[in-house]
C-alpha cells in the first residue's frame, strides 16, 4: 500500500471534558492587591501601607537647596526658626544654615570642618554644632558669631542632647566616650560605653541618657549618676537613631550586619553639585563610618539593611520594622506621637503604625533622609544627602496624588474589560494606554480615561493603568480584566512516519532498544523536521515528545507539530481518504498526543 499523506485535524480548547468539547478563551484578571504588586509600580504624593493600601501622602515642600552634597542635622528652636548643618566631601567648611518663620534662608555660620553632623539648642536658643572629623563643639549667637565651646579631642561627634539643668552631653568616636559639658563649657567623661562609637542620644523624662553604639549595636540607659544598663543587643552592628517617645517607649534603629555579608545591589549614583575626583571619593567612603551620609558618586558598603526596634517602659524590646535594603539615619514624632524613619538610600519616609504595621509615607527627591525635627504645628521637618536640601513634611496632605502600574503584558493581542478597585468611593479616576512595544515610551496609545468602567484603550499585547487619587479616596485593590483574541490553533507541519513501525498505546511508557539496522525492532525518531536517513537508522537526537516506535508489518504512523496563541489544550481528530474518494474516514478520534499509528492493511491499497 502505498499512504502519501494523512490528513489531521486540530481543535483548541482551554478546557475538554469527553465528548464536550469547547472554542473559548477566559477572561482573565490581573489583581494587585498588596504591597508586592503595588511597588512594581510608582507612587507620585501617595503614601502605602504595608498592608497594601495606598492613600493620599503627607505634602513635602522643599524650603532650600542647601548647594552642599549633603544635610546631616536638623534642629528646631522655640521662636520656630529651623537649623540645618552639613557639608560635603572636597570641602573645608561646614556650614550651618538658618531659616527664619517666615521662611527667609541664610548662611549663618561657616565652621572648620567637612561637615556639621549635628545640632543641639540650649533653653536660651543658642544653637551648638558639632563637626566631623576631628571634632569640635561650636556655639553660634544669633548673629552668626562663633566660638569652640567644647574639644572633646576626638574624631568624631555623633550627637548631643541637652538634660534639663542645661548640661551638654555630648557622643563621640572613636573611643565611644560620652562627655559633660556644663554651661560654662567645662566638660568631662561621663560614660564609657567600651564600644568604638556612642553613636546616637537622647534623653528620657527622668533624666536618663538612651545611648546607642557601634558595632556591638548596643542601646544603653544611663542614669544621671553614669550607671549604665544595656538595655538590648540588637542584631545589626550600628544604633544609628535613638529616640524617647512620650509615653516612655523607646525606639532605636540599627543598620548593617555584625558579619561579612554581600553588598546590595548599588543604588544609581547621585548628582552632586560637590566635583571631587572618583579616587578622593572612594578613599573616603572607605574610611567613614557606615552611618555618615553618602558621599557624591559613590554607593553604600552597609550590608544587610535596617531594623527599627521598640523598647517597652518594662524593658521588654521587640522589632517593629525591618528592610533589607533601606538605611535608617534618623528617627522622629509625629503630633499623634507615631515614630517616623528617615531612610536611604531610597529617600523614603516610614512611620511606624503599631507593632506589626507600617506605613511608607512619601520618598523625597534625595537619595538619602538624614536628619528629622518635629514642630508644635505637626509639621516634620527633613534634611537630605545626595543632595543637601531642607523640606517641610505635613501637616496637611497632598491634593492628589498618582499611582502609574507596572506594564501588564498580557501574552497575546487582546482585548480589555473593565477595571475595578477596593474600596470603592469618590476621589479615585483611572486612566489607561496601551501598545505592541513592551515599554511605554513611544508609538502606544494616549492616556484614555474609563467609560464607565470600561477601559477604552485598543486592543494590544501591553497595558498600564494610571490611578488618581484626591480627597479620602484609597485603594487597596485594583483588578483588571482582559481577554486574549481566541485564535484558531495552527499546525506547522505533518510527517508520515516509516512503514512497518507503530507508536506504543499512548498509556504504555516509552522504551528504546538498540537493534540490527537491517531490520530494527524499534526505531527512535529524531525531533519533528530532523528527518532519519533513508536507511532508518535510529537517529541520534530523540524526540522527547515522540516515543521510539516499534515492529509492527503492515502498520504506518504520522506525527505532527501544532500550537495555540491563546495556550489552549489541543486534541485532534484524524481522518483519511484515498486521492480519488470524496468522504473521509475516521481514524481516531480525541487524540491528546501529537502522534498516532494504525493498520493500513485495514485499507485498499492506492495512494
Amino acid at each position: 500500500m502505498k499512504i502519501t499523506i494523512a490528513a489531521v485535524c486540530v481543535l483548541g480548547c482551554a478546557c475538554w471534558f469527553p465528548g464536550v468539547p469547547a472554542f473559548a478563551v477566559d477572561t482573565k484578571t490581573w489583581t494587585q492587591a498588596d504591597t508586592t504588586g503595588f511597588d512594581k509600580g510608582s507612587l507620585s504624593g501617595l503614601s502605602i501601607s504595608s498592608d497594601g493600601k495606598i492613600t493620599l501622602a503627607p505634602a513635602a515642600k522643599e524650603i532650600f537647596d542647601a548647594s552642599t552634597a549633603f544635610l546631616s542635622a536638623v534642629a528646631r528652636d522655640s521662636k520656630g526658626n529651623i537649623y540645618a548643618g552639613g557639608g560635603g566631601l572636597g570641602t573645608t567648611q561646614a556650614r550651618l544654615f538658618v531659616v527664619d518663620p517666615k521662611g527667609a534662608v541664610k548662611t549663618l555660620a561657616e565652621l572648620d570642618g567637612i561637615a556639621i553632623q549635628t545640632i543641639a539648642i540650649d533653653a536660651m536658643d543658642r544653637v551648638y554644632a558639632a563637626t566631623w572629623s576631628d571634632g569640635k563643639v561650636y556655639r553660634v549667637n544669633a548673629a552668626g558669631k562663633v566660638e569652640v565651646f567644647y574639644d572633646p579631642q576626638a574624631k568624631y561627634i555623633w550627637a548631643m542632647t541637652f538634660d534639663k539643668a542645661g548640661n551638654l552631653y555630648v557622643a563621640t568616636g572613636d573611643q565611644g566616650v560620652i562627655y559633660k559639658v556644663t554651661a560654662a563649657g567645662v566638660g568631662s567623661v561621663f560614660f564609657k560605653t567600651e564600644e568604638t562609637h556612642a553613636r546616637s542620644l537622647a534623653v528620657d523624662a527622668a533624666g536618663n541618657l538612651i545611648v546607642g553604639t557601634d558595632p556591638s549595636g548596643l542601646i544603653l540607659r544611663v542614669s544621671p549618676t553614669g550607671q549604665g544598663f544595656v538595655l538590648y543587643q540588637a542584631p545589626k552592628r550600628e544604633i544609628t537613631a535613638v529616640a524617647v517617645a512620650a509615653d516612655g517607649a523607646i525606639y532605636a534603629a540599627g543598620d548593617g550586619s555584625k558579619q561579612a555579608a554581600p553588598a546590595p545591589p548599588p543604588p544609581p549614583p547621585p548628582v552632586s553639585v560637590v566635583t571631587t575626583t572618583a579616587a578622593a571619593n572612594a578613599a573616603a567612603a572607605a574610611a567613614r563610618p557606615a552611618g555618615l551620609p553618602l558621599p557624591p558618586n559613590t554607593t553604600s558598603a552597609v550590608a544587610g539593611g535596617s531594623d527599627i526596634y521598640r523598647i517597652q517602659t518594662d524593658g521588654y524590646a521587640r522589632k517593629v520594622w525591618s528592610d533589607a535594603n533601606d538605611l535608617v539615619y534618623a528617627l522622629a514624632f509625629d503630633a499623634q506621637g507615631r515614630a517616623i524613619a528617615g531612610t536611604g538610600n531610597r529617600g523614603y519616609l516610614y512611620r511606624i503604625d503599631s507593632d506589626h504595621s507600617f506605613t511608607r509615607l512619601r520618598s523625597l527627591t534625595s537619595m538619602q533622609v538624614t536628619g528629622l525635627c518635629s514642630a508644635p504645628d505637626g509639621t516634620l521637618y527633613a534634611v537630605t544627602g545626595n543632595i543637601g536640601e531642607l523640606f517641610a513634611i505635613g501637616p496637611r496632605m497632598e491634593a492628589s496624588g498618582t499611582y502609574e502600574s507596572e506594564v501588564l503584558d498580557a501574552g497575546a493581542f487582546s482585548y480589555w474589560g473593565r477595571i475595578t478597585s477596593q474600596p470603592e468611593g469618590n476621589g479615585l479616576t483611572f486612566e489607561t494606554r496601551s501598545g505592541n512595544l513592551d515599554r511605554p515610551q513611544q508609538n502606544w496609545s494616549p492616556w484614555e480615561k474609563l467609560n464607565a468602567g470600561r477601559i477604552v484603550s485598543p486592543a494590544a499585547r501591553f497595558l498600564e493603568y494610571k490611578a488618581t487619587l484626591t480627597g479620602a479616596a484609597e485603594i487597596s485593590e485594583v483588578n483588571t480584566a482582559y481577554q486574549m483574541k481566541n485564535v484558531a490553533p495552527v499546525i506547522q507541519e505533518v510527517e508520515i512516519t516509516r512503514e512497518n513501525y507503530k507508536f506504543p498505546a499512548a498509556s504504555a511508557p516509552a522504551t528504546a532498544s538498540s537493534n540490527s539496522p537491517s531490520n530494527p525492532a524499534s526505531l527512535s525518531l529524531p525531533p519533528i523536521g530532523r528527518r532519519s536517513s533513508a536507511s532508518g537508522a535510529a537517529s541520534a537526537a530523540g524526540s522527547a515528545s515522540t516515543p521510539a516506535m516499534t515492529w509492527a508489518k503492515g502498520f504506518i504512523g504520522a506525527r505532527w507539530l501544532a500550537s495555540d496563541e491563546n495556550g489552549d489544550s489541543l486534541i485532534y481528530t484524524a481522518e483519511i481518504r484515498g486521492v480519488n474518494e470524496t468522504a473521509w474516514k475516521p481514524l481516531r478520534d480525541k487524540i491528546l498526543e501529537n502522534y498516532m499509528s494504525w493498520d493500513s492493511t485495514a485499507f485498499p491499497d492506492g495512494k
